[in-house]
């Protein structure tokens, strides 16, 4: 039996591979503040997904939270609270490298959303690829509440969920969704039993692990870099990616498994 390789990044992120499935499962772990984002938890995540961004190996990613009440609850606001303005531009720039790291990730990325996903919270979830919520989950940007704005990509990566108006709407009110409505909003992707998310997020990420790791980042890549694009510039970054992937040795592995009636033992990135 393979056994998952554990790394601690700080106090209050850790870091699991598991080798065989090709899974890492990327934990915010500071209960005491409902893994509040500090500056130094936001400089250890960043950390790893540095350290995630140049493995070759890992296929897929879950993010998640030890926390039994809450994914992420916003930005630390009692450390906020003790900063003078400079030291606030300076939160700022560490906070950014966490979210773009994040977001940034070559490989798909679900976040396993339990409990509050709030502000900060939130945007680390839309950060990912897709969103599985458990049944009492909590998500919204209440930053407006507080005098500021969603700054970790919120008014950015919202309206490509649920459009512009909408986005409007949820960021003005600050209003917080619990995970039904937020489903039918757009704003999760899947509704896991109440305990369960984390569970059913692994379980996707194991099916997208499954296939090609070539074909996979780089139809995230397409779909990352075409959003938004007119549709003639999107179908040229989508005849790109193609181009890379179907004179690789994934594609004549892909091909041939097929063929004679196999699972496929993809060659991946160094093939």
């Amino acid at each position: 039996m393979v056994e998952e390789r554990v790394e601690r990044y700080g106090e209050w992120i850790e870091l699991r591979r598991d080798a065989e499935t090709r899974v890492a499962t990327l934990l915010l772990d500071r209960p005491e503040a409902m893994n509040a984002l500090s500056a130094e938890l936001a400089a250890r995540l960043a950390e790893a997904c540095a350290a995630l961004a140049a493995d070759r190996a890992t296929r897929a990613v879950v993010l998640a939270s030890t926390h039994e009440r809450a994914f992420c609850v916003g930005a630390d606001l009692k450390e906020r609270n003790r900063l003078d303005d400079a030291g606030l531009r300076r939160q700022r720039r560490v906070l950014r490298a966490a979210f773009g790291g994040l977001l940034a990730l070559p490989m798909p990325v679900i976040a396993a959303v339990r409990g509050y996903a709030l502000g900060g919270g939130y945007e680390l979830a839309l950060s990912c690829d897709l969103i599985v919520a458990g049944a009492g989950a909590v998500v919204g940007l209440p930053e407006v509440s507080v005098g500021v704005l969603p700054g970790g990509g919120g008014t950015q990566l919202l309206p490509r969920r649920v459009g512009a108006a909408r986005a409007a709407e949820l960021i003005f009110t600050a209003r917080r969704v619990p995970a039904a409505e937020a489903l039918e909003l757009g704003m999760v992707d899947r509704l896991a039993a109440a305990g369960a998310e984390r569970a059913e997020a692994l379980e996707l990420a194991g099916r997208i692990a499954a296939h090609s790791p070539v074909g996979v980042r780089a139809a995230k890549r397409a779909l990352r870099l075409g959003h938004g694009q007119e549709l003639a510039t999107g179908l040229e970054i989508e005849d790109a990616a193609w181009n890379e992937v179907a004179f690789s040795a994934d594609r004549v592995e892909g091909v041939a498994a097929f063929n004679e009636r196999r699972t496929p033992d993809w060659p991946g990135l160094d093939g």
